[in-house]
């Protein structure tokens, strides 16, 4: 009795787990029937194309290199400073009455800035003046005495010595009298002096001293006046590329647009570029590098002069210099945006005679107006890649180049090379090592 009971529980677990099996089984079969279905569909393309058709090459962008002249410029970190820049000091002892100018106002040379109190250097005047009087006076009765008595020395009717001691006074007169007139000059240059005016035309700076305040020789600043047109720019050309400039100049590769200056400036054509972004409107010049190196900055220094008739730029503002004016002679040149980033630098991918899409390993020297410039790695005559690269990445790729003019290509607004997909970089670079 007990093995019928052992037996009848073992039959029903086994068709438990057989009902079990069956059950995943046909949930299974369930699921891969869509399954089945979706890849009947695909196998048609979304052009409704056969499986194994041949998809067309690409269409993509491509120009063709040529050498040609190329305007270069260089471009540098820059801050303004006044053309000249005085500082507004007083003269004389005294107190300050009243600032008679307005802070940060333009002035021109000789107005009135501050007023010192006169009082004491009018009663010195007028002291001087009187002293002045009585000098004329002694001096007048001198003239009249040596008169009267020449005649008399002449007929030997007085002595020599009367005569002399009349030409003495006379002289002693004049000189007493000059003196004193020397000293009414004074009187009235430091009376002058209680004006105190600008000495240039410019931009005045904050008053450094209140009205009220004690002005002496020993503290006499007041305030400052700067100039502001032409304004000065002043930046710093590192030693690298003053000494790469010459060599560019002495093998001919770079021609500047003027001579060289007698203190060191190369005449380059000079525009800003302003924090914001804009370009200053009104162009200048380069008119000096230094003939040695600024221990401080590490490069030479420079100097550019622009026309600021509006006053727009102000004394220590910071600007992009841009040096402009050169050209380099039969240069190769890219679009930026066909130049990309690759673990093994700077690359493009060149379009072989077949069509065939090559990797190409370049050097670049800066660029110019939206083009890098290509120092090693291509040759005129070759096509380059320009726009294409979502669709044709792959070394050794079959494309359809549709030709471009490559001044179209460049992009001016673009200021760094594009950066390609890690996996086109990196499959560009896999087929460069390989070449190499």
């Amino acid at each position: 009795m007990r093995k019928t009971v052992i037996r009848n529980q073992k039959n029903s677990r086994d068709a438990s787990a057989f009902s079990f099996k069956f059950n995943k089984l046909a949930v299974m079969f369930a699921l891969a029937i869509p399954v089945l279905g979706l890849t009947a569909c695909g196998k048609q393309g979304a052009s409704g194309a056969p499986a194994g058709a041949v998809m067309p090459p690409p269409e993509v962008n491509v120009v063709t290199l040529q050498g040609r002249d190329l305007p270069i410029d260089f471009e540098f970190v820059g801050q303004t400073a006044g053309i000249r820049e005085t500082e507004v000091r007083a003269r004389i002892s005294g107190i300050l009455e009243q600032r008679v100018y307005e802070e940060g106002a333009r002035v021109k040379a000789g107005q009135v800035l501050f007023q010192i109190d006169p009082g004491s250097y009018q009663t010195q005047l007028a002291s001087a003046e009187a002293a002045l009087g009585v000098s004329e006076a002694k001096l007048n009765q001198a003239k009249r005495e040596f008169a009267r008595l020449s005649p008399l020395a002449a007929e030997k009717a007085i002595s020599q010595r009367e005569y002399d001691d009349a030409k003495s006074a006379l002289e002693m007169a004049e000189a007493s009298y000059k003196q004193v007139r020397a000293q009414v000059n004074e009187a009235k240059l430091n009376l002058s002096y209680t004006k105190v005016v600008a000495p240039i035309s410019g931009v005045t700076g904050v008053a450094s001293k209140p009205n009220g305040s004690l002005v002496t020789p020993a503290d006499s600043l007041l305030t400052t006046i700067v100039q502001t047109d032409p304004i000065y720019v002043n930046f710093s050309v590192s030693e690298a590329d003053y000494l790469k400039l010459n060599a560019d100049l002495a093998n001919g590769k770079l021609h500047l647009p003027g001579k060289r200056a007698s203190n060191g400036g190369l005449d380059f054509n000079v525009k800003l570029k302003m924090a914001n972004g804009e370009i200053f409107p009104t162009a200048g010049k380069m008119n000096f590098l230094s003939e040695k190196v600024n221990t401080t900055t590490g490069g030479f220094d420079a100097r550019a002069q622009i026309a600021n008739p509006d006053g727009a730029l102000r004394p220590g503002q910071f600007v992009r210099v841009m040096l402009q004016g050169a050209t380099r002679q039969a240069a190769i040149a890219v679009p930026q945006r066909a130049v990309i980033d690759s673990p093994m630098g700077k690359m493009v991918f060149g379009v072989s005679p077949d069509n065939k899409l090559v990797p190409r390993p370049v050097q670049l020297d800066g660029w110019s107006r939206g083009e890098w410039i290509v120092t090693n790695g291509l040759q005129a005559g070759e096509r380059v890649l320009v726009d294409g690269f979502i669709k044709a990445h792959d070394p050794g790729m079959t494309v359809k180049p549709v030709a471009i003019d490559a001044k179209a290509a460049a992009n001016p607004s673009s200021a760094a090379p594009t950066t390609a997909p890690k996996a086109v970089a990196a499959s560009a670079s896999a087929s460069a090592k390989a070449a190499h």
